[in-house]
């Protein structure tokens, strides 16, 4: 007997049997004549790979992009803890979502409490997203397996770039794949629809700048939606067609805008809310992930909030479940009876919460 557990948004869903939830680079060369022929090589393959759009992605201290402000310091405990009911139970698998590093986040780990029968590894999703997995071989009808740790994070404020005009729009032609994927419809992100469509052509289509291209996507949206909090997310369409929606609908609506619109952007998940990056070039042909809060105050190109990142990006496929993608990755738990007959029930708590 087999049973799935998974957490979404925070609450437990509940178990289910069988099938897996479906929510989620010198050698040293002695001849200097060969030796200053690979220095050439390797000087224009990182001019080369600086000019490339995708470098931008988790360079720090770009000179035209979003600068760091002040930086808050988080605890953020991740984990999970299991037990057997009515029996023993074996093969037990966790996979807790946990903070990776960004351009302005810093990630290390502190305390933990380890169960000696549990072997924990690292996965890291699409570049944006970082598993911890836990395995568990067996446990005894009564007993508990923990994995707690503690991530200390500095996170920073991102300020406005000093000069908006030097950004250009991108080429999807010229997308690396890692980018082209932001370009495209996820989960509650749909780029196809008509309405979304028509609006990117037209709102700011006549503007020069791509800064203000963004801008004029982003203004539109909100004074078409009315931000309302407490309903179930929807998505990019019906909160279009409904004039209101809450936080992640407003996030999708706006990425779905820019992606109709040809500009890359993805969702930043944070704890209780999510926002957005949008990408663009500047004349030398750097990227640059820029943010922005698309409900709430105004905040374009700039994010005052410090609050730790989870996650970036809107559409995974989650190693427990590849057959369908996912917003976001969840906690997710598998295990069995250990016996045919007789066997136990795994019961877990999954720990995701800040601590200072």
């Amino acid at each position: 007997m087999r049973f799935n557990l998974t957490i979404f948004c925070g609450k437990k869903i509940g178990w289910r049997r069988g099938t897996p939830c479906t929510h989620g680079r010198r050698r040293h060369i002695q001849c200097a004549t060969i030796r200053s022929a690979q220095m050439k090589i390797v000087i224009l393959t990182l001019l080369l790979t600086a000019s490339s759009p995708a470098f931008g992605q988790f360079k720090e201290g770009d000179a035209a992009g979003a600068k760091m402000g002040v930086a808050q310091k988080h605890k953020w405990k991740a984990g999970i803890v299991v037990s057997a009911v009515g029996g023993p139970c074996k093969n037990m698998v966790g996979y807790v979502p946990v903070p990776m590093e960004w351009p302005e986040q810093t990630v290390k780990t502190g305390d933990q409490e380890l169960s000696p029968v549990a072997k924990v590894t690292f996965q890291t999703i699409d570049e944006t997203s970082k598993l911890m997995i836990v395995r568990i071989p067996f446990i005894q009808a009564g007993e508990e397996v923990k994995v707690l740790m503690t991530f200390e994070i500095s996170r920073s404020m991102q300020l406005p770039p000093p000069d908006k005009s030097v950004f250009v729009l991108t080429n999807p032609k010229e997308l690396s794949p890692e980018l082209r994927r932001y370009l495209g419809a996820s989960p509650k992100i749909e780029v196809q629809n008509a309405k979304i469509r028509k609006a990117a052509k037209d709102v700011g289509s006549n503007n020069k700048l791509a800064w203000d291209r963004v801008e004029a996507l982003y203004d539109w949206m909100r004074t078409q939606v009315q931000y309302k909090t407490g309903d179930p997310v929807k998505g990019a369409a019906a909160t279009l067609k409904d004039g209101f929606g809450g936080h992640d609908d407003m996030t999708s609506l706006f990425i779905a805008l820019c992606r109709a619109a040809d500009i890359p952007a993805r969702t930043v998940w944070v704890p209780e809310f999510s926002y957005a990056e949008f990408y663009l070039l500047d004349k030398k042909g750097e990227g640059h992930w820029l943010p922005c809060s698309p409900a709430g105050t105004k905040a374009f190109g700039e994010m005052p909030d410090t609050k730790p990142v989870l996650a970036k990006g809107d559409n995974f496929r989650a190693p427990y479940d590849n057959r369908e993608k996912q917003r976001y990755l969840t906690e997710f738990l598998t295990g069995s009876g250990a016996t045919a007959r007789g066997g136990g029930r795994p019961t877990v708590q999954f720990v995701h919460q800040m601590t200072n």
